[in-house]
């Protein structure tokens, strides 16, 4: 994440929702086969939780979770309507430039992730982008599944609970 100060500013709730409503595919871009990786955590909870077509792209992969890994945006076999980025800060520019080239509506970079001119060159080329943010945090909340993403216990108490 990039050390200046933040002057960008994200969709609110409501047009997250509104992107998420609107996405049939996804790309995460920076996908790993490691289960302690945020990206798997995330490609499992969306295969298994939500509509959407999921792709994995890594170029050093063949497969994650038995689906097929693509080397880079342009190999999918049509174009995502989200690219999810898991990638480091300096990396950003050439992942805009691949979502740009491929026709992608919206970049997302995951919780932690944030790039100002990336975000403003692609809102400049009409693209949606959403920063800092986690896709299956905002999804879960958004469709009832914070309590199933391990997030909403409904108890609100500071100490331990004891499981009788």
């Amino acid at each position: 994440m990039s050390t200046t100060e933040r002057t960008w500013e994200g969709p609110g709730a409501a047009q997250r929702l509104t992107i998420l409503r609107d996405t049939k595919t996804v790309a995460i871009v920076g996908a790993s086969n490691k289960p302690s990786r945020a990206s798997y955590f995330v490609a499992t909870y969306l295969l298994s939780s939500s509509k959407y077509k999921v792709y994995f792209i890594n170029p050093v992969l063949d497969e994650i979770l038995g689906q097929p890994v693509y080397k880079s945006l342009a190999d999918l076999p049509e174009t995502p309507d989200l690219v999810e980025v898991f990638r480091k800060h300096d990396d950003m520019p050439s992942v805009l430039d691949e979502a740009l080239a491929v026709g992608a509506k919206t970049l997302w970079l995951q919780l932690g992730s944030w790039h100002e001119d990336v975000a403003r060159r692609a809102e400049a080329a009409g693209m949606n982008v959403v920063m800092d943010r986690c896709v299956k945090i905002e999804h879960a909340r958004f469709h009832g599944g914070l309590r199933l993403a391990g997030f909403n216990t409904g108890v609100i108490s500071s100490k331990r609970q004891v499981l009788a």
